[in-house]
């Protein structure tokens, strides 16, 4: 455990000391993040608020699981992997995130673009997990395991690829996305140290010390956002470790407000095409409540505590 701590607090430290340096950097260079025109007319005030701070939590998870990793040999081929998928997903973010503000438009990369990332990340991933010998079975809830043989890895693909844009889609108001991955990797955390998954256990607590220092500069109002960098790096990483820990469906109950955010942008989609009428005033369903009047603080800490109580349950099932 004494591992764990170090690596958390390593991530921690070092995102709390770069972080101010990052944002005057990004202000002197004026890369601040281009506001959708069809969002609340109130968030055009953020435009030009840094973007990309996604790349200083992950180099800090990176470098701090690597370094405990390194004195304590620990490299395990599980959090190498893990190690990939958070920054190849985060460079397919940062490669979005980028064209974003070099054509100052937020339109990014091509639908097929981000998607083409996304599987071969997942396929890779697929790969190691298949080379560790960990079963190629869907754990049921209150039922035996679902085997589906090689089909997993398309299991495998869908749960990243779908897992890494809800928490994009969530990613909408200041400081939600990191402290709900705060907490869905807290949970993880502690399901994964039940399991003695030490490598598992260590990442998703240094996650949370990047994401707890990240969260000082991101709380309303944002100094800085995380960007497509860190929501898809985040997304991706979480359903890897929901796979790794054996209990797959368990993100739908810890992702509670990414899977509510999904489907209220499907719900919308497709009420609209098939009646010409919209469900709710704005999706993402964030969205939906501040045109309601919620103020971005309250909509935060209810969807924090819908999340927090999401997990406590799931993990009290579980362990």
């Amino acid at each position: 455990m004494g591992n764990w701590l170090v690596s958390a607090l390593g991530a921690f430290v070092i995102t709390v000391v770069l972080m101010p340096g990052l944002i005057k950097y990004f202000r002197s260079k004026h890369e601040g993040q281009m506001i959708r025109e069809e969002g609340p007319r109130w968030h055009e005030k953020k435009s030009g608020t840094p973007t990309m701070g996604g790349i200083l939590f992950i180099a800090a998870i990176v470098v701090s699981d690597l370094a405990i990793a390194a004195v304590h040999g620990g490299l395990t081929p599980t959090l190498a992997i893990l190690l990939f998928v958070l920054v190849v997903y985060g460079l397919i973010g940062m490669w979005d995130d980028s064209i974003k503000l070099f054509r100052r438009q937020n339109e990014g990369l091509k639908a097929w673009q981000k998607l083409l990332g996304q599987i071969v990340a997942a396929i890779v991933f697929s790969l190691v997990y298949i080379h560790e010998g960990l079963p190629l079975a869907i754990k049921m809830p209150f039922a035996a395991d679902w085997h589906i043989g090689y089909w997993y890895i398309l299991f495998i693909i869908f749960w990243l690829v779908g897992f890494s844009n809800a928490v994009n889609l969530t990613d909408g108001l200041d400081g939600l996305v990191a402290g709900l991955a705060t907490i869905s990797f807290a949970a993880y955390g502690v399901i994964a140290a039940v399991q003695h998954q030490a490598d598992v256990a260590m990442f998703c607590f240094t996650v949370i010390g990047g994401l707890l220092a990240f969260l000082i500069f991101n709380h309303k109002p944002a100094k800085i956002f995380m960007g497509d960098m860190g929501s898809l790096a985040l997304g991706g990483a979480l359903a890897c470790v929901s796979i790794l820990v054996h209990h797959e469906f368990s993100l739908l109950v810890i992702g509670i407000i990414y899977v509510l955010e999904t489907a209220s942008v499907m719900i919308q989609v497709g009420s609209f095409k098939l009646t010409g009428k919209r469900v709710f005033k704005m999706t993402p369903i964030h969205h939906h409540f501040e045109m309601c009047g919620w103020s971005e603080w309250k909509i935060d800490l209810v969807f924090w505590s819908i999340g927090l109580v999401a997990a406590i349950i799931s993990v009290a099932t579980i362990v």
